[in-house]
């Protein structure tokens, strides 16, 4: 589970990371808006751990903001003050902790993020040539976008959703699957070999199919400096 801890007092910050570090989370923090848009821009997190009151924008419009471009992202607000607990759960917020909350308390929230992230992982009902196929997510190697439509790839067949590839982007898990161009999300536990080609570019083989894609060149930089401990 990916995490971002956004909060504009460093004391604060580093004692939410030391939490989250002694539950056994890897995350990232920031405190300002320009280190939060530079690491969004890295990757998609699973979970937003945000304070309400900041200096530069609103715990509260920032996490609209998040759930327009990410639908199914977590919310969960940190703050000192108790009046705005309503408004938090009326945007789409899983918990509201008040400062100073407890170890416990943090467990409890992201106990109830994995909780619902369970839920989500459901399979997805597709189409091709008048048969409907019901796909597990672990089972897709890759998606590609198809004008209205994407193709579902798997090592047995293709299939078809009426979906957007943005729109699979959001449901399929952000640990699992990487958009390594705009027309391309792939399943990273199902890569064969990675070689780097011409523009710095990376092209992928998986196991199993003999299918190869090739990534954009700001696609292959994403996913160096996601996977930096990958060669390619």
């Amino acid at each position: 589970m990916n995490i971002l801890v956004m909060d504009d007092e460093r004391l604060a910050l580093s004692r939410i990371e030391r939490l989250l570090n002694e539950l056994g989370y890897v995350s990232t923090c920031v405190n300002t808006l320009e280190a939060f848009k530079k690491a969004t821009h890295v990757r998609t997190f699973d979970v937003y751990i945000l304070d309400i009151h900041m200096p530069y924008i609103s715990g509260i419009d920032l996490a609209k903001n998040i759930l327009h471009d990410q639908p199914n992202a977590f919310i969960i607000f940190q703050t000192a003050h108790e009046n705005y607990a309503l408004k938090a759960y009326e945007i789409g917020a899983i918990d509201y902790l008040l400062k100073p909350f407890s170890k416990e308390n943090l467990q409890r929230s992201l106990d109830r993020a994995l909780s619902y992230q369970k839920e989500r992982r459901l399979s997805f009902i597709t189409k091709n040539k008048g048969e409907s196929y019901l796909i597990a997510q672990d089972d897709i190697i890759y998606v590609e976008a198809d004008l209205s439509e994407v193709i579902i790839r798997t090592k047995e067949h293709f299939s078809y959703m009426d979906k957007q590839i943005s729109q699979m982007e959001t449901l399929l898990d952000s640990t699992l699957f990487f958009r390594i161009h705009r027309s391309f999300l792939i399943n990273i536990h199902a890569i064969k070999q990675m070689t780097t080609i011409e523009q710095s570019k990376i092209e992928f083989s998986f196991k199993g199919i003999d299918d190869v894609i090739t990534s954009s060149k700001e696609g292959a930089k994403k996913f160096r400096e996601t996977y930096k401990d990958i060669s390619c």
